[in-house]
Formats: C-alpha cells, sequence, structure tokens
C-alpha cells in the first residue's frame, strides 16, 4: 500500500532539513539566531617587509574567477598593470569535494598539489583553518604572504610600482583615507558580506535582517552615486573596487539564489551606470568571467540549488552600453 503523501513529504522535509542544516554548520557557520558568520582570515604579512620584499616575479596569486574576493585582487592587478609582474594561477571550486581544486596542478603553479586544503598544508603544515581564495604566495619561501583580500589589494596598490605600467595610479590616495576606510567599513557588512548573510541565512528572522540593511545601503550608495562619480568623489579607489566585485555578481547570482531579490542593481539608475563605468575601464571587463561565476554558485553550492540547474541569464553584454558617468 503507498504510503500517505502527507507522510512521504514530512518526512522528506524532515531529512532534507537536517542535512540541509549539517552542510551549510560547514560551508557557513552561523550564530545562533542562524546569522552567517565569515571567519576570518589567518595570513596576513605584508609587502614590503624584513619577511617579503617587493620583487617582480617572486610573487603568485592564486584565485578563482567566480569568487568576488579574489576578483578584487585580478582588477587592481590589471589597473596596476602588473601582469608580468604577478603571475596568476586560476583555481575552480569542486562541488562534490567542497574545496578549491586546480584547474592544471604543475610544480610552477601549485607544487603539485590537486586541492587548495592539500597546498595550505604543503606550505603550512600546522594549518588547519578553511583554504580559501584569494592567496598571495611568495614563490621563493615558498610560504603563503596573505589570504586577506582586502589587504591584498592595498599590497597591489603600493608595493610594486617599481615594474608596474600604471606607477602614478593611487586607488589608496592618503587625502582619501578616511572617506575609503567608512565606505569599505559600510559596504563589507550590509553589501560585501551581506549577499552572504542573505544567501546562507538559517532562519527567516536572519534573513529579512540581512535582507533589508542589504537594500537600505544599496539606496544610500545610489543617493551618493547620484552626485559623485565614485564613492570617495571623483577619484577612484579601492572602495570602489572592493563594491564592484559584489555588483557584478549581483543580478546574475545573488539576486536569484541568495534570495537579494527586492531589486536588480540594473533597477537603478546610478548603481547600474557606475558598474558599467568600471566594467568598461581599460582590462576590467577580461576578468569578468560570467561563466565561471554561474558555474560556482550555481553549479556548485549544493545546499543552495540542489538540482544544480545553472541559470541561462543574466550574461555582461548590457555592461558595454554607455555608462554615462563622464
Amino acid at each position: 500500500m503507498a504510503l500517505p503523501p502527507s507522510l512521504l513529504i514530512r518526512t522528506a522535509k524532515t531529512i532534507w532539513t537536517t542535512l540541509w542544516r549539517t552542510m551549510m554548520s560547514q560551508m557557513a557557520p552561523s550564530s545562533k539566531d542562524g546569522a552567517y558568520q565569515r571567519p576570518e582570515s589567518v595570513f596576513c604579512d605584508l609587502i614590503p617587509s624584513d619577511s617579503f620584499p617587493a620583487a617582480t616575479q617572486r610573487y603568485r596569486l592564486i584565485v578563482g574567477m567566480g569568487c568576488p574576493w579574489a576578483h578584487r585582487t585580478l582588477i587592481v592587478r590589471t589597473l596596476k598593470g602588473l601582469d608580468d609582474v604577478i603571475p596568476v594561477t586560476v583555481v575552480s571550486p569542486s562541488g562534490d569535494e567542497g574545496c578549491w581544486v586546480f584547474d592544471q596542478p604543475s610544480p610552477t603553479d601549485s607544487r603539485g598539489c590537486r586541492t587548495m586544503p592539500q597546498f595550505y598544508q604543503h606550505l603550512h603544515k600546522t594549518y588547519a583553518g578553511r583554504a580559501t581564495v584569494p592567496v598571495l604566495w611568495d614563490t621563493h619561501k615558498n610560504a603563503i604572504v596573505n589570504n586577506e583580500s582586502a589587504e591584498i589589494i592595498e599590497i597591489l596598490n603600493a608595493a610594486f610600482n617599481d615594474w608596474a605600467q600604471q606607477p602614478h595610479l593611487n586607488l589608496y590616495p592618503a587625502a582619501l583615507s578616511d572617506d575609503i576606510e567608512q565606505w569599505n567599513s559600510r559596504i563589507y557588512a550590509a553589501v560585501n558580506n551581506g549577499v552572504y548573510r542573505c544567501g546562507f541565512a538559517q532562519t527567516q528572522t536572519a534573513y529579512e535582517a540581512a535582507c533589508n540593511e542589504l537594500f537600505e545601503m544599496l539606496d544610500r550608495i545610489e543617493q551618493t552615486l547620484g552626485q559623485y562619480r565614485y564613492l570617495c568623489g571623483q577619484t577612484l579607489t579601492l572602495a570602489d573596487i572592493r563594491l564592484f566585485t559584489t555588483l557584478i555578481r549581483f543580478d546574475v547570482a545573488y539576486h536569484g539564489l541568495f534570495k537579494c531579490n527586492r531589486r536588480r542593481i540594473a533597477d537603478y539608475t546610478h548603481l547600474s551606470g557606475y558598474v558599467r563605468d568600471i566594467y568598461q575601464m581599460p582590462g576590467v571587463a577580461a576578468t569578468c568571467d560570467v561563466d565561471a561565476i554561474k558555474r560556482d554558485y550555481f553549479g556548485n553550492l549544493f545546499p543552495l540549488n540542489p538540482g544544480g540547474i545553472i541559470p541561462l541569464g543574466a550574461d555582461l553584454k548590457s555592461l558595454e552600453a554607455p555608462h554615462g558617468r563622464g
């Protein structure tokens, strides 16, 4: 005799909810009220320093093309003209293994390691934390210098000017440092990490709080960009780069998968023009891999998209339209 549909549904919901919470606890640790809590980065050394002097072809960036935090480093590297100074190694997420995997493992790019956890362990035997990207790696000392994107982009902005093609471009001018840090603090909590707080929330209350904070901040940024070309006036800064890599993923992934669906970035007049402005800067579009973004979010975040179906839209062609920000 067939089981009653209600019993099957309740049983399936109980099993799936239990498995979902177990997977989410590993992928996205939360507070007691179900709010996502991002673990802090561990490697925070700087360049130049006694241990890590500035040099060309000594350091390598390890990035994932779909990762917004790694994307920051690629944009600053490109804008500064450091392509020949800091080589790049690309990793991709494995949905089955739950970690980053080297696209082409080699002694030069990965010390022969296949996954990022293996790479971290190879370089630092006692390390037991998360194996995240981006990573700024000293290939001479065989050591991780830094795995905090906010610090890596400051290093790339200032440490390699002797070899940069754009040494006079300063994305962190001293005169704007206070404004930059104020924007960084607001935007990180509400937007950069806010979209993850929406997507990884494990209670309705935690989700609604994060979603409300996210769109309140986007509305505030929209007002600012109605008066100024960039966050700190007429000068592009690291604060803009940090915001851009979240915004470029918003309509593609966060709007649907992370339930950040009150509005799209395309629905904002000034925010959408601002994104087009930065996207059209020399070299930036080449760092924006929409296929990797879709694949990494929809194809690998199994607890949020169990079917693994990757949506067809949206693409980035609309970002080629005139931005009108000049």
